[in-house]
């Protein structure tokens, strides 16, 4: 069964700037983000009430465990027979490790980076950001968990730092998260953001409330600009709005995870 053909899982689009770029990348890396949505359903049979039904990919959020190690060998069949899927437990804070080999053995980290083939970097997100990155030569890769609290953490600039190239080399990815629509937060979070760089005031809107909302888009756009990466593509749709398609955590807290994956080939 090849599951990149189901609209459970979708393939990545990289920021490049011609058709040679595009198709040199797809050779070197392959990319992908899920949705809540399995591999065996369409979207009509979803019951997003549920909230583990379909394709959770947690083992941590109270699932049945043997459903949750059959999605990931159904999610595993979109990789080589060669590749190997790392997972992370992931604590919302700044840790960034370097894979050389798959392990089973718990790692606590928010962000990977790799420079070998068959390794796939695996995060979780279920209203985050998910954050993949690239060099331009296809040879070396990140996938980062980015929550706020990692954001105001830097991990990406930490994530780059790990990496053997610097950022003008780097061609970065964000996938869905909860929309700046929904996503509010208090005071304490805007400035957290704002007392390191005036910049990131733009990314917040004050509410009459006196909370803001936040724009994990932008937050993230602006850390990746400020470490030299400006080859940026966004997928711009709210997890939270799309409960039908997305995990949101936000909307109900018992709820399953989807998961973006990068591999060198």
């Amino acid at each position: 069964m090849d599951t990149r053909t189901n609209s459970a899982i979708e393939f990545v689009q990289w920021p490049v700037n011609s058709q040679f770029e595009s198709s040199f990348l797809d050779k070197k890396v392959l990319a992908i983000q899920t949705t809540r949505i399995s591999p065996k359903l369409t979207s009509s049979e979803i019951d997003e009430n549920k909230a583990y039904q379909n394709f959770n990919l947690g083992l941590h959020v109270g699932d049945c465990a043997k459903q949750v190690e059959y999605n990931r060998q159904l999610l595993q069949k979109s990789f080589p027979s060669k590749t190997s899927i790392q997972w992370l437990e992931q604590v919302h804070g700044n840790s960034v490790v370097e894979i050389s080999r798959v392990t089973k053995k718990v790692i606590v980290a928010d962000a990977m980076v790799t420079r070998e083939k068959n390794i796939a970097l695996a995060i979780m997100t279920a209203d985050c950001l998910p954050i993949l990155l690239v060099s331009n030569k296809g040879d070396e890769i990140g996938a980062i968990h980015g929550g706020w609290r990692p954001l105001v953490a830097n991990i990406i600039a930490k994530t780059v730092n790990k990496m053997h190239i610097n950022g003008e080399q780097i061609y970065a990815w964000l996938g869905p998260c909860i929309g700046k629509e929904v996503f509010e937060v208090g005071k304490e979070v805007q400035m957290a953001f704002v007392e390191q760089n005036g910049v990131f005031s733009q990314a917040f809107c004050k509410q009459k409330n006196g909370k803001y909302l936040a724009n994990l888009h932008k937050i993230a756009t602006i850390q990746l600009n400020l470490v030299g990466i400006t080859k940026i593509n966004v997928l711009p749709e709210c997890t939270y709005s799309k409960s039908e398609k997305y995990y949101s955590y936000r909307k109900a807290s018992v709820t399953g995870r989807m998961a973006t994956i990068i591999s060198l080939l």
